[in-house]
């Protein structure tokens, strides 16, 4: 006898009945006859993570130490996903509420509002709004309930509890929060 009568003949591969098939088409038919005779044999297969054989991992308490196929803290994040992150352990939400509101002010009430009208200042819950004419003025102190919906909408309940809605003013001569009265300086011009 020579040694290829011997030896038992290699199967073909593709076998014959799935020589027509090509790339994922061959791998999904060859699992699945795979599967089928595990199955014949009795062996539960298809479950996926319930198999008999202990999985590798870590152990309670212990940290793990490389990185698998899912999410992990490791993996880099999205800019936004960061930023409110770290702003959520310094307790800076606050605080980015209020920048959103002045910085992001057409998209938070739309874009006809914002073309008529600007924030000015958001201090203690208060939005200061400035409207160009006194006439949009008005129509903002009518709308001012949707308004303050709008913007809790868009970042959250308490940031803007209220409006301060005024029309153009005049060129004032005071200038901070705090007034002395009397003619100013305007009383040494002699």
């Amino acid at each position: 006898m020579s040694e290829s009568e011997d030896r038992p003949e290699e199967p073909a591969f593709p076998p014959p009945h799935l020589a027509g098939l090509k790339g994922m088409d061959l791998v999904r038919r060859t699992l699945e006859e795979a599967r089928g005779a595990a199955r014949e044999q009795g062996k539960d297969v298809g479950r996926g993570g319930h198999s008999p054989v202990r999985r590798r991992g870590p152990r309670p308490g212990r940290r793990r130490s490389w990185s698998g196929p899912g999410p992990d803290s490791r993996d880099p994040q999205l800019l936004g996903a960061a930023t409110s992150d770290l702003a959520k352990k310094h307790g800076w939400n606050n605080k980015v509420s209020e920048g959103v509101v002045l910085g992001q002010w057409a998209m938070v009430v739309g874009e006809q509002i914002a073309e008529h009208a600007q924030p000015t200042v958001l201090r203690d819950g208060v939005l200061s709004v400035s409207a160009e004419s006194t006439a949009w003025a008005t129509q903002l102190r009518m709308v001012q309930s949707q308004l303050l919906a709008k913007i809790a909408a868009a970042v959250g309940d308490g940031v803007v509890t209220s409006l301060k809605i005024t029309g153009p003013t005049a060129p004032s001569w005071r200038k901070g929060r705090r007034h002395i009265p009397g003619r100013g300086p305007r009383d040494t011009y002699g």
